[in-house]
């Protein structure tokens, strides 16, 4: 399960802690962004962490379908087709990233936790018992996931909202933003 520490140093825990989008008014355009980017971040993140799950549990689904028909044929040889049928799907309510997700190595090795000994490499040799744990384990991640990354959508779209109220109201133009992008590009080349 995705835990809030209140007051942790994770960015978690920064982006969804109360104060985190409390007096955004206050804060300078930078700040905002910075906010906002780092918010951006961590739902990029959610979102990978929540893609791999969704893989582990189509594929332990496709095991116990090919159980439940009798079928010979290995889930392995179909895996190409069970991961694709997922990620071909329409995508509704997701958003377009532009970020790479930043723990990818950590959110992999920390869903193969989730099911202990359970190794998903070699489905087909796990007794039922162990498959039906497994679609547990990763169906309650998921859905802790899932709900994480709403929250820190809603923290992104309260600071996106703030930054577009800031433009409506002519208190931040585009070429303040260009210039502090051509002061940031500056500074990293010297």
């Amino acid at each position: 399960m995705i835990e809030v520490r209140p007051g942790g140093r994770r960015r978690i825990d920064r982006v969804l802690a109360a104060d985190y989008v409390r007096e955004l008014g206050e804060l300078s355009l930078i700040e905002l962004r910075a906010r906002r980017d780092e918010a951006a971040q961590e739902e990029t993140d959610l979102s990978y962490l929540r893609r791999l799950l969704h893989a582990r549990i189509d594929i332990v689904r496709a095991e116990q379908a090919r159980r439940s028909s009798g079928g010979q044929d290995s889930v392995v040889g179909q895996l190409a087709a069970i991961l694709a049928d997922n990620a071909l799907g329409p995508a509704s309510v997701g958003r377009y990233q532009q970020l790479e997700p930043s723990r990818a190595g950590e959110y992999r090795r920390q869903a193969e936790a989730l099911v202990g000994n359970s190794d998903l490499t070699d489905v087909g040799e796990l007794p039922d018992e162990k498959l039906a744990h497994a679609l547990s384990t990763y169906g309650e991640e998921e859905s802790s996931v899932s709900s994480r990354r709403r929250e820190v959508q809603l923290v992104v779209d309260t600071i996106n909202a703030e930054i577009a109220g800031r433009y409506r109201q002519g208190t931040a133009s585009v070429d303040e933003l260009l210039a502090n992008e051509r002061a940031k590009k500056a500074e990293n080349t010297e």
